[in-house]
């Protein structure tokens, strides 16, 4: 009986490990996905008024704090029972293009692209952003100016690139200038251009990742993500669509019924829950959220660029694709939707408008927020007292919907790729690889509380479970 243990893995945000086990014969018997950090912001919010909840929720991360502060600011918006002004719509949709970007652009480039463009059995002293940078300076730099395109429309609307207090409830605390507007303009063409330069190199090596495209993660499950009227792929308003495996529609859900259908499995050994679809159970209701979780979900993403792209994906791939090595390609098409939408925003006539805020007290006792984070969906949900004090805080987060997903995905890959005899880095390298293909963010998912705070097991020299205490 052996017992491999990768821990940290690498190259992702927040912190897991994972276990595996092996036979006699070094054959996977067992897998485990284990998330190792628990943080309590339901609980510690509880008391503080709703409407400093998009302040706090979005010190969560400080990768995505933009998603936290839209999500946050939607319920609140409910619990005022507002509607914001369109300008202030229209700046919050751009601001949240940006951070779609920027967080895209990290993922690819800087966690991933070491894997991707260098191998994933390549020397791991060298597999890391630094390595890429020297073996493709070009492509590096072209990530990095991506990435900083992103932050700077952040930082032009809201003042700061990380943890603004721009976004709050009734709308977004002060209008866009015209010269910030033109400065976005003439900033996207360059950065379309980086992004179908990517999609271009990466289409090519394709090819030469058929065993992952095969093996990782790729069961079919259920997909979600919010769609339009239309069934066009949506990031800041819209419903909750759960697509079938097989690619039949199976519940568009609005943001206030979201608990009607989507509940949390405790998972054993994780501080991180397992949302399900509620009518299926667990496990039978898992689904995918994210970029290929979207993509899947919506009948087209809306502009022109991408839906080219998304034709492309599927003609190979088919209607519905499964392997969770393509969320890299999905991400890919998502920044170009992202920024065609961008452009189209900034042209809006009344997107310079100065009235870009609602001002109201306490008209309802409970508000959901929910929007499409770089991750997959995202749910806030608040109930308060007379008074606007937070008395119950449920935040769904993406990385969470996927929990059982990853779980699934590293039991997969490892099945398929390591083999006791002749154990090599690069097989334990495919393990985290699949994880990373996700971009969870584990310290935005790990809220969850109420699961074992203490867990101690005696096992003997081959492995055999002699007692057990759990508290």
């Amino acid at each position: 009986m052996k017992r491999i243990t990768i821990e940290p893995v690498s190259r992702i945000e927040g912190h897991a490990k994972i276990t595996i086990q092996l036979d006699d014969a070094g054959q996977v018997t067992d897998t485990q996905f284990q998330v190792t950090q628990v943080r309590g912001f339901e609980k510690f919010t509880e008391g503080r008024p709703y409407y400093e909840m998009p302040g706090i929720t979005s010190r969560i991360c400080g990768i995505c704090p933009i998603s936290h502060q839209l999500a946050a600011s939607k319920a609140c918006d409910a619990i005022m029972a507002v509607r914001i002004p369109r300008t202030a719509q229209l700046l919050r949709e751009i601001i949240h293009c940006a951070q779609i970007v920027q967080s895209h652009a990290l993922s690819f480039f800087y966690l991933s692209a070491p894997d991707l463009l260098l191998g994933m059995d390549s020397d791991p002293a060298t597999r890391n952003v630094a390595g890429l940078i020297e073996a493709n300076p070009e492509l590096a730099r072209a990530g990095i100016e991506l990435r900083k395109f992103g932050l700077q429309v952040i930082e032009g609307l809201a003042d700061e690139r990380v943890h603004p207090a721009w976004i709050v409830p009734g709308g977004v605390r002060s209008p866009m200038t015209a010269p910030a507007r033109d400065r976005f303009l003439a900033a996207i063409p360059q950065a379309m251009a980086t992004t179908e330069k990517t999609l271009g190199i990466f289409k090519g090596m394709l090819d030469s990742f058929a065993e992952e495209i095969a093996n990782f993660g790729s069961e079919p499950t259920m997909y979600a993500g919010m769609v339009d009227h239309a069934g066009n792929l949506q990031l800041y308003d819209g419903v909750m669509r759960f697509r079938a495996a097989d690619g039949t529609i199976v519940q568009d859900v609005a943001a206030e019924n979201y608990h009607e259908f989507v509940a949390e499995a405790t998972v054993e050994n994780s501080y991180l829950k397992a949302p399900f679809y509620r009518p299926l159970g667990y496990p039978q209701g898992i689904y995918r959220v994210g970029p290929l979780g979207r993509i899947n979900t919506a009948e087209a993403m809306g502009t022109p660029r991408a839906d080219a792209e998304l034709g492309e994906f599927r003609q190979r791939f088919g209607r519905v694709a499964h392997s969770s090595f393509l969320y890299h390609y999905a991400r890919l098409i998502e920044v170009l939707y992202a920024l065609e939408c961008m452009k189209l925003l900034l042209q809006e006539p009344d997107v310079l408008d100065p009235h870009v805020r609602a001002s109201a007290g306490v008209n309802a006792l409970e508000g959901v927020g929910m929007i499409e984070a770089p991750r997959g969906t995202l749910i806030h949900h608040y109930k308060v007292d007379e008074n606007g004090a937070i008395v119950w805080a449920n935040l769904i987060v993406a990385t969470g919907h996927n929990n059982r997903a990853i779980s699934d995905g590293v039991r997969q890959v490892s099945e398929h790729f390591i083999h006791g005899d002749r154990l090599q880095e690069g097989m334990l390298n495919r393990v985290s690889a699949l994880v990373r293909a996700y971009d969870p963010c584990l310290s935005c998912s790990t809220h969850a509380m109420g699961t074992p705070a203490l867990d101690i097991s005696l096992v003997d020299r081959k492995g055999a479970l002699l007692d057990r205490i759990r508290s």
